[in-house]
């Protein structure tokens, strides 16, 4: 089948998580013989962002890291019509303008015969609610959302005509455990989040580090001054920026790892652990989580990973994971055989075939 996603960016993940589960999407797709196009807009502010901050080169180093993948750019110009006439499958990320959101859908119910699908990734349907009712679905097949909760909001609000739950996953063609020294205690791979999460990055992070006199090191965008004078005063190396590609790597040269959600995950979409879990325990580094509840079942907490529930359990977890050898390595052997076994990118590749079974025959137009 011929898949045509329209994302944010595929090439910058710039503070665009999902770019990493799409890239891996795509690779296994293509890895059982489908066809898999991006599309990403003109002047996107991830990519922007990236070159302006990092140089062209950040963006060029996409096609070395991934070359089995392709994204193009599009403009006002843009034929879509054209496009999604040569697709099976057109998958619509929740960042894409809303007009073009509804433009497809009309495209759709002309008589497209393709199966249009929105995907949401993302927390504004609880945070920002007018941005998602805005969105006209009335013509998409489906919408897979990236939890159950998610999923459940649309259909207690009609946003969408089916909805199905599509975690996301780690790409374990990427993801994976690299054997070499282990440098330092801590990792932290994240970014600042618009006051989302500071008070519990200072509780879960800065405190316990400054605490127990660890060496970390912390990558990441957007973060402001107060923040890396803070990362500083705790002894915590700030790197900036790191290329999803290099995160393995980064992994496999320290200890141990933090999972600190946002708040809106923790507070209205529980369950929804977000990639960065799914990519640490793909890579066999102990994994610590500030509070979240796992509604789905998806992992076994206290066998896959720590939960600490405030700033002196996280102390004392941080403490545990790096003077006991034995617990270190059992829940590295605990996350990875979870991820192995039903949370990577094949998986859900498996899943997403089966949702477009169900939907019956992409080339139908929709009534």
């Amino acid at each position: 089948m011929r898949f045509l996603f329209y994302t944010h960016s595929l090439v910058s993940d710039w503070n665009h998580g999902n770019a990493h589960f799409l890239r891996g999407v795509m690779r296994e797709l293509v890895s059982l013989g489908h066809q898999a196009l991006a599309l990403e807009p003109a002047g996107g502010w991830s990519r922007r962002n990236l070159e302006e901050q990092a140089g062209l080169q950040a963006a060029e180093r996409f096609a070395e890291d991934f070359p089995e993948l392709e994204s193009r750019i599009y403009d006002a110009d843009f034929d879509h019509a054209a496009m999604v006439a040569q697709a099976d499958v057109v998958v619509v990320h929740e960042w894409t303008d809303p007009a073009l959101v509804a433009r497809l859908g009309r495209l759709r119910r002309a008589g497209g015969r393709f199966c249009l699908l929105f995907h949401d990734t993302h927390h504004r349907a609880v945070s920002d609610e007018e941005a998602i009712a805005g969105m006209m679905l009335q013509d998409y097949d489906a919408v897979l959302a990236f939890g159950e909760t998610l999923r459940e909001r649309y259909l207690a609000t009609g946003w969408g005509r089916r909805v199905f739950t599509w975690h996301e996953a780690a790409d374990d063609r990427l993801f994976h455990p690299i054997d070499t020294p282990r440098q330092r205690d801590l990792v932290w791979i994240g970014n600042w989040g618009d006051d989302e999460r500071t008070e519990e990055l200072h509780r879960f992070l800065i405190e316990p580090t400054a605490a127990l006199g660890l060496s970390g090191t912390v990558h990441g965008v957007r973060w402001p001054e107060p923040a890396l004078a803070a990362l500083r005063e705790a002894g915590l190396d700030y790197r900036g920026w790191l290329p999803n590609a290099a995160v393995p790597r980064a992994f496999a040269q320290h200890r141990l790892t933090l999972h600190i959600p946002r708040r809106p995950y923790v507070a209205a979409l529980p369950g929804i652990p977000t990639i960065r879990v799914f990519e640490a325990l793909a890579c066999g580094i102990p994994l610590i989580c500030a509070p979240w509840s796992d509604a789905e079942g998806l992992f076994t907490p206290g066998q896959d990973f720590l939960m600490a529930g405030d700033g002196t359990a996280m102390r004392g977890c941080i403490r545990d994971v790096l003077n006991d050898p034995a617990l270190a390595a059992s829940l590295v052997r605990s996350g990875l055989a979870t991820i192995r076994a039903r949370h990577t990118c094949r998986h859900r590749v498996e899943e997403l075939l089966a949702i477009l079974a169900t939907l019956a025959a992409p080339a139908e137009a929709v009534p």
